[in-house]
C-alpha cells in the first residue's frame, strides 16, 4: 500500500543534475546565489533518512570517546521522519542513546498540568522508544510561574553550556521564516526567552494541540544567538508550501523579517529539503540563470513566460535582443531566432484552451487538451471537502453538465469540524420548533435535540471536543449544502455520493494517518463507476493538510487498480485542480477553461449554498476574503495572465494539470 504518492508529483522531471552536481565546478556555478549549503531530495523520506543517519554516525563517534552527544530537537510535522528512522536505527541496528542529551528547542507558555506539549510530543514521536537518560532530558517549563520566567530563560542558557554547548542543533522551517518560536522581528541577539506566538505559528501548532484554542498564547524558545551558537545546524524542509520559505532563507539577505536567515551566519549550516521544497530556488525554478538547460518544451515555455514579465511584453513582441539580455541566448541558438520560440510558445498556450473540457464531440483532437471520444463521458469530480468541487472547478463543472456528460461527484470527507456551533444552534432550533408543530409526541428527538442544545448554549467551553450528536448534525448541514450546490448546478441525487472517508472522522483538527480502510472506499467508488476523466484536488498547500491525505487516497487506489491490469484505467485520464489556496503557475497548466461573466456568477451562486462556510467559518485560513472571493479572485488573475502574454482576453479562467499515474 503506496501511502504518500502525492509527495512524488513533481509537474515536470527536474534533471539530476541542477540538485546533485557531478563536479564543483558545477555544484559552485549552479549554488551562486546560495548562501546556505542546500541539500535537495527528490522526496522529503530520502532527506530525512539520510539526516537521522547522520546523527547516528555522531552517536556513535561520541561514545567510542566517552562523552556526551546534545542534541537539540524541535517538535512540529517536519522532522517526524527523522525521528521514526531513529527509533528504527535503534531498534533495528542497535543504536545506544544513553550519551545523548536532549535540549528540546522550545515549549508552549503557559501549561495547563497533563495538557499536550512540545515535550510529549518529542516523547511520543521519539524518546518513549529509545534508551534515552531521562535525567538528561531538558526542555523549558511550560508551567513554570510568570515572575520566575527570567530566571528560568537564564538557567535553561546556563544548562546548554553546562554540557559544553549544543553539538547538533535541528530545526525545521516555518511558512514565515521561522525557526523555533523565533517568529518574524526576532534578532540575532535574541536568546531563551518568552515570545507571543503570532497567528501562524499557532495555525501551525494545532497538530500538537488539536484545536486552535487549545494552542497556548506564547512559547519559551532558544534565541537566535543561542541556536549560532551550535557546533552544527540541520535545517529542514519539506512541502511546496515551504517554498517560498526556502528561497528568502538560502537567497535572500539576511534579515529578522526572516529570522532562518540569520543562519548564513553560521559556519557549519546545512539545509535539507524535498524538491517541492526547493522548488523556487533559482537553479530549480530559473536554471538558465545559473547554467546550460537541458530544454524540454515546459521548461522552455516557463522561460518565456518568465522573459515576458521581466520586460513587460506579450510573446509574439520578445526580440533577440530581450533573449540575449536575460541569458536566454541558449534558446536563440536552437531556434535561429526570437520569433521561431515565441510562436512556438503562444501556440503551445493557445492548445491548452478549451471550452470544452470533457472533449468535444467530432471533432479534430489533435491539439486539444482533452480527447474527443468517447462521448458522453464518465466523469468523477472527488471533492476533498463538501465545497471544493465548486469553489476551484465549478465552471468547469458546470460546463461538464451542460455539455451532457455523466458528471458523478464524490465528496471525501465529511467536513464536520469546519462547522460553528451558531450553525448547529440555528438548524436544531428550528428542528424542535418543527417537532412541536407536526410531532408534538416524539420525546425521543425532544430529548436529543434539547441535549445538542445544552450543551452548545451551556456546557460547551473553550477547548471542549464537540459530542456525536454535535458532529453528526455538522456534518449533515454540509451534506445538505453540498446537496444544494450539485442541485444547482444540474446533477441528480443519485450522482452524489458521500465517501465519509475513516482518517477524517476524529472530531479534531488532527486527523489519523491514511490507512487501507480510506484506500479501499476510492477504489470501491473507482470501480463502480469506471470513469472516462477524473478531477482530483492536487492543491499540496492546503495548510490544513486535508487535501494531501484526500489525493494520497485517490492515487493509491489508482495505483492498486494500475497493479491489478484493470482495463477501464486504460481509457482513463486524471485532472489535478487547486483549491482556495494555490492557483497552477501557468507554465505549468495544460487545460485552461474560460469562464464567462454569467458562468462566474453562477459559479459564486453554487459557492453561496454552502452558507455555513462564510464569515463564521472556523477555517478561513490566515486570508480575510472569504472563498467566493478568492475563486474569483485567482480565476481573474489566470484569465489576466493569458492576457498579459497576448492571448485571448477571458473574463475567468480555471486551469487544470494532467496526472500520470506513476
Amino acid at each position: 500500500m503506496k501511502t504518500d504518492l502525492s509527495s512524488q508529483i513533481t509537474l515536470e522531471r527536474i534533471p539530476q543534475r541542477y540538485y546533485h552536481p557531478t563536479n564543483a565546478f558545477e555544484q559552485t556555478a549552479l549554488t551562486r546565489y546560495e548562501k546556505i549549503d542546500t541539500q535537495i531530495y527528490e522526496s522529503s523520506k530520502a532527506a530525512s533518512n539520510y539526516v537521522a543517519r547522520k546523527i547516528g554516525e555522531e552517536i556513535r563517534r561520541k561514545q567510542e570517546t566517552k562523552e556526551y552527544y546534545v542534541l537539540a530537537l524541535p517538535g512540529g510535522h517536519s522532522p517526524q521522519t527523522i525521528y521514526q528512522e531513529l527509533v528504527r536505527l535503534h531498534k533495528e541496528e542497535k543504536l545506544s542513546f544513553q550519551n545523548v542529551v536532549i535540549f528540546s528547542v522550545y515549549e508552549y507558555y503557559p501549561l495547563q498540568k497533563g495538557s499536550d506539549s512540545n515535550l510529549q510530543l518529542l516523547k511520543d514521536l521519539l524518546l518513549d522508544h529509545v534508551d534515552i537518560d531521562w535525567t538528561k532530558v531538558f526542555s523549558p517549563d511550560g508551567e513554570v510561574a510568570k515572575d520566575q520566567l527570567f530566571s528560568h530563560c537564564k538557567s535553561y542558557e546556563d544548562k546548554i553550556q553546562s554540557f559544553g554547548g549544543i553539538d547538533h542543533l535541528l530545526l525545521g522551517l516555518g511558512r514565515g521564516g521561522n525557526i523555533g518560536v523565533n517568529i518574524p522581528g526576532s534578532n540575532i541577539n535574541s536568546q531563551t526567552r518568552l515570545i507571543l506566538l503570532d497567528n501562524q505559528s499557532r495555525k501551525e501548532a494545532t497538530n500538537t494541540f488539536g484545536s486552535l484554542d487549545k494552542v497556548p498564547e506564547s512559547a519559551i524558545t532558544m534565541g537566535i544567538s543561542t541556536m549560532l551558537k551550535a557546533k552544527k545546524i540541520t535545517l529542514i524542509a519539506w512541502g511546496e508550501d515551504k517554498a517560498h520559505s526556502v528561497k528568502d532563507v538560502v537567497e535572500g539577505k539576511k534579515s529578522d523579517a526572516i529570522p532562518a536567515s540569520w543562519l548564513q551566519s553560521h559556519s557549519n549550516v546545512k539545509i535539507f529539503t524535498d524538491l517541492n521544497s526547493a522548488y523556487d530556488l533559482t537553479r530549480i525554478s530559473k536554471p538558465w540563470l545559473v547554467t546550460s538547460c537541458d530544454w524540454t518544451n515546459q521548461l522552455i515555455r516557463r522561460a518565456i513566460v518568465w522573459l515576458c514579465f521581466e520586460v513587460d511584453k506579450p510573446i509574439l513582441k520578445l526580440t533577440n535582443k530581450d533573449y540575449q539580455n536575460n541569458s536566454l541566448g541558449e534558446l536563440l541558438a536552437l531556434y535561429g531566432s526570437a520569433y521561431n520560440v515565441n510562436i512556438k510558445v503562444f501556440n503551445d498556450l493557445q492548445h491548452t484552451i478549451t471550452g470544452w473540457p470533457g472533449g468535444k464531440p467530432n471533432a479534430d483532437d489533435t491539439n486539444r487538451p482533452e480527447r474527443a471520444t468517447p462521448y458522453p463521458k464518465r466523469v468523477i469530480i472527488f471533492s476533498p471537502h463538501p465545497d471544493d468541487d465548486v469553489i476551484s472547478m465549478g465552471g468547469t463543472f458546470q460546463r461538464l453538465v451542460n455539455q451532457h456528460h455523466d458528471v458523478h461527484v464524490a465528496y471525501q470527507t465529511s467536513g464536520n469540524i469546519a462547522v460553528g456551533d451558531e450553525e448547529v444552534i440555528r438548524y436544531a432550533s428550528l428542528m424542535e420548533n418543527v417537532r412541536a408543530k407536526y410531532s408534538p409526541d416524539d420525546t425521543i428527538l425532544k430529548e436529543e435535540l434539547a441535549k445538542v442544545l445544552n450543551f452548545l448554549m451551556k456546557e460547551k467551553k473553550a477547548g471542549d471536543e464537540d459530542t456525536a450528536d454535535v458532529l453528526f448534525m455538522k456534518g449533515r448541514i454540509r451534506r445538505e449544502e453540498a446537496t444544494a450546490g450539485c442541485r444547482f448546478v444540474g446533477i441528480k441525487d443519485s450522482k452524489i455520493k458521500f465517501l465519509d472517508l475513516p482518517f477524517y472522522e476524529t472530531g479534531k483538527v488532527k486527523k489519523n494517518p491514511i490507512s487501507e480502510a480510506d484506500i479501499k472506499i476510492v477504489k470501491e467508488y473507482l470501480q463502480l463507476i469506471k470513469p472516462h476523466q477524473v478531477f482530483v484536488a492536487g492543491d499540496l498547500a492546503d495548510p490544513h493538510g486535508t487535501h494531501k491525505v484526500c489525493l494520497d487516497a485517490i492515487l493509491a487506489a489508482v495505483d492498486e487498480l494500475k497493479n491489478e491490469k484493470t482495463a477501464w484505467l486504460n481509457d482513463c485520464r486524471f485532472w489535478m485542480y487547486r483549491g482556495a489556496w494555490a492557483e497552477w503557475e501557468i507554465d505549468f497548466i495544460e487545460m485552461a477553461v474560460p469562464i464567462s461573466p454569467e458562468e462566474l456568477r453562477s459559479k459564486r451562486l453554487s459557492i453561496l449554498k454552502h452558507q455555513s462556510q462564510m464569515e463564521s467559518a472556523p477555517f478561513l485560513g490566515n486570508d480575510e476574503r472569504l472563498f467566493w472571493q478568492r475563486s474569483e479572485d485567482r480565476n481573474h488573475a489566470t484569465a489576466e495572465l493569458y492576457r498579459r502574454l497576448g492571448l485571448a482576453s477571458y473574463e475567468a479562467i480555471e486551469a487544470f494539470v494532467e496526472y500520470k499515474p506513476l
